[in-house]
């Protein structure tokens, strides 16, 4: 399918509300407040909430949304309505803020940073990069914050390092350290920057989950304005397209409850209270059905018929190194989304899941890909097979094909994106 000019814009608008996985969260609960769903606390009594369809809520960088249609709860013979999930994740590959930040050499201001996930190092380099994230006050308020342009991660010139071009080596703590200024490190405050900002003292600054990002804008190029090029695409690619399928069903009178699982700290292993590995989804998923009416075992005959499509992005062949890739599996930009298979349950595909995927996308009248790894190359993972094991529900992993994958600017086709937000809006609301 050819994508619309207004997905393409207004998800690059996206990304740049969303230079953090805190900023993302935020970003999709004000989308999902201007088309009348209702947030709820974790620490409420949900009985007494609002009457709506669309529910969401926020944990730290992470957001969990839901729309009920009018046949949800139990029925006379006891049953109620299988859950269809779209499981994503807010963060990315970069550096985050270290305690004690401001540090300096040689008349340079420096950010002291520590690398979060697995970035392309060299592709950080020379680019004019943000802080963003969050701080918390002595009182445990949390305010969201971003600089701009603020700093820049230098490389050497290749006069003082005439053999750079033969490889690069870059030692973790020495060369990834960015600048943002000159002068005493001793005279300025990083902090107290950051705080100023957003209108708060230094001094109130208990916390702070400070992240960076690139701050070039998304950019549409090439032959026919086919390529599309950002910060981010993995996986923000996956948690727009989610939430432009769930507002779009949100009006479902019948079927299954439409879930948006858009988690934290996937680069990570996700292993975190906002995390895949943590508890959020399968407490949502028990608190719903409750609201519901449903017993312990009407909410596991619920799971039994229920899916989540794990949406990360994918990698699409290199042209300058098709080795790396299967030779029989070479899924391309502009294909189509991907379906992802791995023998070893890296990715939580199995042959049921194939069927759904090829029902799905033939429902969405969108073209798919499979991708599978190069038996020579380790095979990444998603949050596929960890929601898998939490909650027994079948699990489907996909997601756009991307080149440059943790880049710091990836790529990708602009149909592609579009592509996968139909298939999603079509597992949301499947014929019968």
């Amino acid at each position: 399918m050819d994508a619309t000019p207004d997905y393409i814009a207004d998800f690059s608008a996206f990304l740049q509300a969303s230079p953090s996985s805190y900023h993302a969260a935020a970003e999709v609960a004000r989308r999902l407040d201007a088309v009348g769903f209702t947030q709820l606390s974790e620490s409420d009594n949900w009985t007494d909430a609002a009457e709506s369809t669309g529910f969401y809520v926020l944990r730290d960088g992470a957001v969990i949304a839901w729309s009920l249609p009018a046949d949800a709860g139990p029925t006379s013979a006891g049953r109620t309505a299988p859950f269809r999930i779209l499981g994503a994740h807010t963060d990315s590959p970069g550096f985050k803020l270290k305690p004690k930040p401001t540090i300096g050499s040689h008349g340079w201001l420096q950010a002291g940073v520590e690398v979060y996930g697995g970035p392309l190092q060299n592709s950080w380099l020379d680019r004019e990069l943000e802080l963003a994230g969050r701080l918390v006050t002595r009182d445990g308020t949390e305010h969201l914050v971003r600089t701009g342009p603020f700093l820049r991660i230098p490389q050497l010139a290749v006069h003082l390092d005439r053999e750079v071009n033969n490889g690069l080596t870059l030692d973790r703590q020495r060369h990834l350290t960015p600048v943002f200024g000159v002068g005493d490190a001793s005279e300025a405050d990083l902090v107290a920057h950051l705080a100023g900002l957003v209108d708060i003292a230094a001094a109130d600054v208990a916390g702070y989950d400070i992240l960076t990002a690139d701050t070039n804008a998304p950019a549409i190029f090439g032959l026919g304005n086919e390529l599309f090029a950002a910060g981010r695409l993995d996986n923000l690619s996956s948690v727009y397209a989610g939430l432009r399928a769930l507002i779009a069903t949100s009006e479902q009178t019948t079927g299954p409850i439409s879930v948006l699982a858009a988690f934290d700290h996937e680069e990570l292993g996700s292993q975190s209270r906002s995390g895949a590995s943590g508890p959020l989804l399968d407490d949502i998923l028990t608190r719903i059905g409750a609201g519901l009416g449903a017993s312990v075992s009407e909410r596991l005959q619920a799971y039994a018929e229920s899916w989540c499509l794990s949406a990360d992005a994918g990698h699409a062949v290199h042209p300058n190194y098709p080795e790396r890739h299967d030779p029989a599996n070479t899924p391309i930009l502009g294909g189509g989304p991907l379906l992802k298979i791995n023998a070893n349950q890296r990715y939580a595909t199995d042959a049921h899941g194939a069927a759904l995927w090829a029902r799905t996308c033939a429902q969405a009248n969108v073209e798919y890909q499979e991708f599978v790894s190069n038996n020579t190359v380790p095979c990444g993972s998603t949050i596929g097979p960890l929601t898998a094991t939490r909650l027994g529900i079948r699990v489907v992993d996909v997601g756009v094909p991307l080149l440059s994958m943790h880049s710091a600017r990836e790529l990708c086709h602009v149909n592609d994106p579009q592509a996968l937000s139909a298939a999603i809006a079509a597992f949301f609301v499947p014929e019968m």
